[in-house]
């Protein structure tokens, strides 16, 4: 089995260090531009490969699948949306750094904290892990167009071996990781 992940491309929330969850944003020009020259080197996989076809269904990652394959047919799997940031949508590091509710959430594990009126890393975690556990079971070879906190979800699942957190997973925007699955073992490629 393979599995194919691929991060959308970048916003306008990307590119101001804004956090970006549950919002339904649109791909910045620099993220079309982006994808548009990633896709003219070849670095995307033909869907004829694949059995399932997916995006988490908010707009991002809409785009980003049509910039890369066109008007083809696929399924939405809200399992594959972003961490839900809640209170904390759309601000920056800069905006929040002395809102008291967001130096509790970062101080600690903020893995099992919740933000307020949004999810914890863990939340999203569980449906993500729920949606790639069905993928598994399915057998078929599966590509999806997500986000970066769930590809790392995904990644840091599938190789904890490697010791690398979330953040150290995320790809960049436009790229991603293509997972092989078979007899109980995972090997991947970066697709970059």
């Amino acid at each position: 089995m393979k599995l194919c992940l691929i991060r959308h491309g970048l916003t306008e929330a990307n590119e101001k260090g804004l956090y970006c969850g549950s919002s339904d944003l649109p791909l910045s020009e620099a993220g079309v531009r982006g994808l548009r020259e990633r896709a003219a080197r070849g670095i995307y996989p033909a869907l004829d490969c694949f059995d399932g076809i997916y995006t988490s269904g908010l707009l991002r990652t809409e785009q980003t699948f049509f910039h890369i394959y066109g008007l083809r047919p696929h399924r939405a799997d809200a399992r594959l949306r972003e961490m839900d940031f809640g209170a904390f949508e759309l601000r920056s590091y800069e905006d929040l750094k002395n809102d008291p509710a967001y130096l509790e959430w970062i101080s600690g594990d903020n893995e099992a904290k919740r933000c307020p009126g949004g999810e914890s890393g863990l939340d999203m975690k569980l449906r993500v892990y729920e949606a790639l556990d069905d993928f598994i079971r399915g057998g078929g070879n599966v590509l999806a167009v997500v986000h970066g906190g769930v590809i790392a979800a995904v990644m840091e699942k599938c190789f904890p071996s490697e010791g690398k957190n979330r953040y150290q997973w995320q790809p960049k925007a436009g790229e991603g990781y293509m997972i092989s699955i078979g007899g109980g073992k995972f090997s991947y490629l970066e697709i970059a």
